[in-house]
């Protein structure tokens, strides 16, 4: 395939995703948009980079074990987050930066507007960011992180999930997205995982356990793949 129709990225099946307002998630109603959608040819700036190949990474960017160390090792379930990255034809996509985010194990953010009353856990930062290798794979050393309430609803929780956001082969196919845990009883009461009309797209968002990547005596591991765009997509954050 010549490399200007791999820039022809496709176009999202809005079938798959969650419509923009979905009152039951209170905060789409502000965030949907109130008039009609106008379709806007992307740029070559949008479908030709950036190249994070040469990006220069710290030692422990991809380890949050190690990545916020103040003296000890943080509080919680140690686990291994690993997968591979996939363009919208099926392709691994190699050197492309995948950023995470998270809480800790009592499932508060290191952010100054995070005010659950679960305490900060000093030698957990909560971030990390990889590159993917030549086929794809990225890799993560954190802890689980805890489920925590949110204003949505009168007793709503969200289920324990890392945030993740993969730059892809170009602007044009940045994803952000959220991994859950596999057998998370929270997961089918999320009233974000409830906007998604497919049960299918709710379980291309869950990490599967996957014990050959478990480290024995230490950590689990979870196996999220993602795919950009194309006939087999990630669900993209309806935020």
């Amino acid at each position: 395939m010549h490399d200007a129709e791999s820039r022809r990225f496709v176009i999202r099946d809005r079938n798959w995703h969650p419509k923009a307002l979905t009152p039951d998630y209170k905060t789409s109603v502000p965030r949907s948009p109130s008039q009609a959608l106008v379709s806007i040819p992307q740029s070559l700036s949008e479908t030709s980079g950036p190249d994070f190949s040469h990006l220069r990474l710290g030692r422990h960017d991809n380890d949050l074990l190690l990545n916020f160390d103040h003296g000890g090792l943080p509080q919680g379930e140690r686990v291994i987050m690993f997968g591979r990255v996939f363009d919208q034809y099926g392709k691994p996509v190699p050197h492309t930066l995948v950023e995470m985010w998270q809480a800790n194990a009592g499932g508060r953010y290191r952010h100054k507007n995070d005010r659950y009353l679960a305490p900060l856990d000093p030698n957990f930062g909560g971030v990390g960011r990889t590159l993917t290798d030549s086929e794809g794979h990225y890799y993560f050393r954190t802890i689980k992180p805890g489920p925590y309430p949110w204003r949505n609803g009168p007793n709503d929780w969200r289920p324990a999930h890392i945030h993740v956001s993969v730059s892809g082969p170009a602007i044009a196919a940045r994803l952000v997205t959220q991994m859950y845990f596999e057998g998370d009883p929270l997961i089918p009461k999320c009233p974000i995982i409830r906007t998604l009309a497919d049960p299918e797209a709710a379980q291309s968002l869950i990490g599967r356990l996957d014990m050959s990547m478990a480290n024995p005596m230490d950590c689990l591991a979870y196996r999220f793949d993602i795919v950009l765009r194309g006939q087999r997509k990630t669900f993209f954050e309806n935020a």
